[in-house]
């Protein structure tokens, strides 16, 4: 027989491990097999609004129409089957409760990110009974990981980009054409790349300023934006040449985009200091062919097809010759 004090130490345990139940910084719900609320803490009746009282007894999914109800079942069902924990992260799901975060403003976010983990715990005949489901607020720390993501997707962009045009830089557009090179090369499918420049753009920049060229250099690349179909490659390949990657696109069809650009920019007029400037461009194309060992031989060719546009006159399209 149990003495009073034993009683009363048993006692002041159990008051002592609700106390600590009640007062986690995690959310705790203890729910039996038919997914009703044996327990409720107040992380949960806080963020909830759902007192405890309320709570206790209720299914779930009525306490909460909008969770993932199939999602949800499966992993706690789980849990009693196999006896073994389950867990969700944020990147899996961002939140299984839409709880409002409790730092919207440092935290960037409006509504709480969460890890959840549920836990299977056994009766005294040793059969599992209840899953405890346990919500932790890692609001902070996604928020952080996306901020750092963001912050990276950005510089991996900026280190892309040609600053004053916002075309792929030289770099970044020589990988694309170097990948093309790859692909054509197992699929045998075709592709078609485009070098051209401004014709006499040096003494442009001599007559009007380096300002009234670098004007030109965009006014040429919205025109490409504007003419570039979407699969095309846009880069700025130096100074005031440029280059077109054209995936699935024959010598004849690259021949038909070459015109069509050629002939917008020179109907393009830039109005530089009540000055209208009006350029053209002289423009190389080379096909893809397996007899070329690399994407630096399909850039030599198209570069000698640009060359021979220039003896040509300028202001034209020619295509290499093989």
């Amino acid at each position: 027989m149990l003495s009073s004090s034993s009683n009363s130490t048993d006692l002041d345990s159990l008051h002592l491990t609700m106390q600590l139940l009640q007062t986690l910084d995690n959310g705790l719900v203890l729910l039996d097999a038919d997914y009703k609320v044996q327990m409720w803490n107040s992380f949960m009746e806080n963020h909830s609004g759902i007192a405890i009282s309320h709570a206790r007894g209720q299914s779930l999914f009525d306490l909460f129409p909008d969770l993932p109800k199939t999602w949800l079942k499966r992993k706690i069902d789980s849990v009693f089957s196999l006896h073994s924990r389950a867990f969700c992260t944020w990147e899996e799901h961002p939140r299984l409760f839409n709880f409002k975060s409790t730092r919207p403003l440092t935290g960037h976010s409006a509504l709480m990110y969460q890890n959840i983990t549920l836990i299977p715990l056994s009766g005294l005949n040793g059969e599992i009974s209840s899953v405890c489901l346990l919500v932790y607020d890692v609001t902070e720390i996604a928020t952080r990981k996306k901020e750092l993501e963001s912050a990276n997707s950005i510089l991996k962009q900026l280190s892309r980009t040609d600053k004053l045009t916002t075309l792929h830089n030289r770099g970044y557009w020589e990988e694309c054409l170097e990948q093309e090179f790859k692909r054509c090369h197992r699929s045998k499918r075709p592709a078609s790349l485009i070098l051209f420049d401004i014709d006499h753009f040096k003494a442009l920049n001599d007559s009007q300023g380096h300002a009234a060229g670098d004007e030109v250099l965009r006014a040429v690349t919205r025109t490409v934006r504007q003419t570039q179909r979407a699969t095309d490659i846009a880069g700025r390949y130096g100074g005031e040449e440029f280059g077109l990657v054209l995936p699935e696109t024959t010598q004849a069809q690259a021949l038909l985009v070459a015109e069509r650009l050629r002939a917008a920019i020179a109907d393009t007029v830039v109005n530089w200091e009540e000055t209208p400037l009006q350029v053209t461009v002289s423009l190389g194309i080379a096909e893809f062919s397996d007899v070329l060992d690399g994407h630096q031989a399909w850039l030599e060719l198209s570069d000698k097809a640009l060359y021979q546009a220039k003896e040509d006159g300028r202001n034209c399209s020619k295509v290499a010759s093989r």
